[in-house]
């Protein structure tokens, strides 16, 4: 299986990863030096349960927000 959501779909997005160096100006400091952009992997925080689909249960990965809002009912 792979890493994403089986209810909305949300997977794996890359992004950026930013080290900045340095007190910004709006702390009285001399402002901040961003320094060399390198990517990363944003996660989806997944959790593995089992949930009722067509009056059967499944085991299913679904996302922490799907669970939240009751898009899916726990068996």
């Amino acid at each position: 299986m792979s890493r994403k959501c089986d209810i909305c779909g949300k997977g794996t997005i890359a992004g950026n990863s930013v080290p900045r160096k340095g007190l910004p100006k709006k702390k009285g400091g001399a402002g901040q030096h961003i320094g060399v952009k390198s990517k990363r992997v944003f996660k989806p925080n997944l959790v593995k349960i089992k949930a009722i689909v067509d009056g059967t249960p499944k085991s299913m990965k679904i996302c922490t927000r799907c669970l939240k809002s009751n898009k899916v009912q726990k068996a």
